[in-house]
C-alpha cells in the first residue's frame, strides 16, 4: 500500500508540473484526472501521453485513471452525460473507452469510473439495465486491453452506496470489474469501514482518502471530519491491500501544494503505524 494524490486537487497546475511536485513531496502515486488541460482524451497526442509516462516513470510512481472531471462532455451540464443518459449514453462510455487506451499506454493499475445520476424520469430497472449493459461492453474492452474497471459508489448517484454497487458487481460478473472505495462517502452514507473494506478486500483496486462528516458530501481536509484513519489504514493493512491509496481534495486546488503537504504529513503516519 502506498499513498498517492489525485490530479484534481492540482487543477490550476500544468499536469507535468503537479506530478513533479506530488513526486518530491513523497507520494507514490498519481490519481491522474483526464480532464480538459490534463490529458483531454478527445484531445491529446501520443507525444503528450508518452511525456506523462516517462515522468512517471522517472519517479517510479504509479498511477491509476480517475474519470470524474466535471465539464469535459457538456461544458453547461456538470458530470453529464453519464452512462443511464437516454441518448448519449454512448458519448460516456467512448470517453471511458479512451481513457482504457490512456491507462494502457501508462500501465495504470486502473480505470475508475460510476454510474452517474439520472436527468429523466426513467424507470430504475431501466437505468439499472442500461449501466449494466455498457459496464459488460466496457469491461470486454477493457479486459482485451489488459486493463482493470474500478467501480465507484458515489454519493447522490444510482450506485451510491456498496449495497447498490454489489447488485451491479454481481450482474456485470467480469474479473476486470472490481471496486473503488471512497472511505469518507462510507462516513457520509453511514457505511461501516471496517466491515465494507474487509468484504471487498479480494476486488478492491482504489481507494479515495478525505474526511467527511456523517450525512454530508463535502470532501474535507484532514483532521475536519468524522473518519477513523487508524481504523481505515489498520484494515487495509489487514487485508494486505497493495494499491494506493489516493487523497481526492479537489477542491482545495487553490492551496495545492500546501494542502498536499498537509496531507501527506496527516497519513503517512498512519501508514508506518
Amino acid at each position: 500500500m502506498f499513498l498517492g494524490y489525485n490530479t484534481n486537487g492540482f487543477s490550476y497546475h500544468q499536469l507535468t508540473d503537479a506530478i513533479e511536485i506530488i513526486a518530491e513531496l513523497g507520494y507514490r502515486g498519481i490519481g491522474l484526472t483526464l480532464d480538459v488541460h490534463h490529458l483531454d482524451p478527445f484531445r491529446t497526442t501520443r507525444s503528450e501521453i508518452t511525456a506523462v509516462r516517462k515522468i512517471l516513470e522517472s519517479h517510479n510512481l504509479r498511477c491509476v485513471i480517475e474519470t470524474g472531471a466535471r465539464f469535459i462532455l457538456d461544458r453547461r451540464r456538470k458530470h453529464q452525460p453519464t452512462l443511464l443518459s437516454p441518448v448519449d449514453s454512448e458519448r460516456r462510455s467512448e470517453f471511458l473507452r479512451k481513457s482504457i487506451e490512456i491507462a494502457q499506454e501508462l500501465n495504470a493499475d486502473c480505470v475508475s469510473f460510476w454510474s452517474g445520476t439520472p436527468t429523466e424520469p426513467e424507470n430504475r430497472e431501466i437505468l439499472e439495465q442500461r449501466l449494466i449493459d455498457h459496464c459488460l461492453r466496457l469491461c470486454d474492452y477493457a479486459a482485451s486491453r489488459q486493463v482493470k474497471l474500478a467501480f465507484e459508489p458515489e454519493p447522490g448517484m444510482l450506485i451510491d452506496k456498496t449495497a447498490e454497487f454489489e447488485i451491479l458487481f454481481h450482474k456485470v460478473n467480469h474479473p476486470s470489474f472490481g471496486l473503488t472505495l471512497d472511505i469518507g462517502h462510507l462516513i457520509c452514507l453511514e457505511e461501516p469501514v471496517r466491515d465494507t473494506i474487509l468484504r471487498w478486500k479480494d476486488h478492491l483496486w482504489n481507494v479515495h482518502l478525505d474526511d467527511m462528516k456523517r450525512g454530508i458530501h463535502d470532501h474535507l481536509m484532514f483532521g475536519e471530519g468524522e473518519v477513523n484513519f487508524q481504523e481505515t489504514f489498520a484494515t487495509l493493512k489487514e487485508i494486505h491491500f497493495n494499491y494506493g491509496a489516493y487523497v481526492e481534495l479537489s477542491r482545495h486546488a487553490h492551496d495545492a501544494v500546501r494542502t498536499a503537504e498537509k496531507s501527506f504529513r496527516f497519513l503517512s503516519s498512519y501508514l508506518t503505524e
